[in-house]
């Protein structure tokens, strides 16, 4: 259906309704020239009588006038086509401006509509959104808090591995420090033993049976020398830190500790020393 937004037809058909009354009232006017009705003579006379005395004359009233007469004009004559027609056209412009209405009531009716499904549809979105927006917040919580637990414990697993670590580093240096303490306390005994006496008299023994006596070396000759040894008794290294010698008795010790290498052991390997130091004191 065609929509008259500038309502162009129902003025058309009242301007056409308008024009075919008009014509109708100019057709059915009489142009013909109307002739007044005829009026009767009025004839004024005077009555002669015989006698003398002569009556005064009387004075006739003048008849009134008649009433103009008015002429009435035909009743119109009405042109049933031209009625019918503008009644359909009239109602042709009802129809069409009731549906037009109509068709405007339908579209508000259902924008409308889609208005309130759009409304709806957000509003399902929106709480869709806040759903699941708080089941992520729930689950954020949930693993924050076994993430805090986690750390609780692994925080509380250092802290015991600290501790027993601790514990046995304590342990362990006490141990030490206790096999350490016997260990000396048994290496003094022994060195304070004739163990240790024998120990000494075999280094001797060994250095001086590999000594090259110079001619400089001086009778009660009382010299200190520093060993490093392996724990097979291997010479690392000899120097002479003390001595009552000249520079030439000293190489010659250094030289016999170097050739009597591998040195002897001790029995009692408590007196084991591998820094060791003895006295080279040579039988005269």
């Amino acid at each position: 259906m065609i929509q008259d937004r500038h309502n162009i037809i129902p003025m058309f058909m009242a301007v056409l309704l308008h024009a075919m009354l008009g014509a109708s009232m100019f057709l059915a006017f009489d142009f013909t020239t109307r002739k007044p009705p005829p009026m009767p003579l009025v004839i004024k006379g005077t009555l002669v009588a015989d006698s003398t005395v002569l009556p005064p004359p009387v004075v006739k009233k003048p008849e009134p006038e008649p009433p103009p007469v008015v002429e009435q004009e035909p009743p119109p004559v009405v042109d049933t086509a031209a009625e019918e027609a503008a009644r359909l056209a009239a109602e042709e412009t009802k129809r069409q401006q009731d549906a037009l209405i109509e068709q405007q009531r339908l579209e508000e009716l259902r924008r409308q509509q889609e208005a309130e499904e759009q409304r709806k549809r957000e509003e399902a979105e929106r709480r869709k959104r806040e759903e699941e927006a708080r089941r992520k917040r729930e689950q954020e919580a949930e693993l924050e808090r076994k993430r805090r637990e986690a750390e609780l414990e692994r925080q509380q697993e250092i802290e015991r591995q600290r501790a027993e670590n601790e514990r046995q580093r304590r342990e362990a240096e006490e141990a030490a420090l206790q096999s350490a303490v016997n260990e000396e306390a048994e290496r003094m005994a022994a060195m304070n033993s004739t163990e240790m006496a024998a120990y000494q008299f075999a280094l001797q023994q060994k250095v001086q049976r590999m000594w090259a006596r110079p001619a400089s070396a001086p009778d009660g000759l009382d010299c200190v020398v520093q060993v490093r040894q392996s724990a097979t008794g291997d010479v690392i290294s000899a120097r002479v830190v003390s001595c009552n010698g000249d520079a030439a008795t000293e190489r010659s010790i250094e030289a016999a500790v170097y050739k009597a290498s591998p040195l002897p052991l001790p029995d009692n390997r408590l007196l084991f020393d591998p820094n060791l130091r003895f006295r080279f004191i040579p039988e005269q």
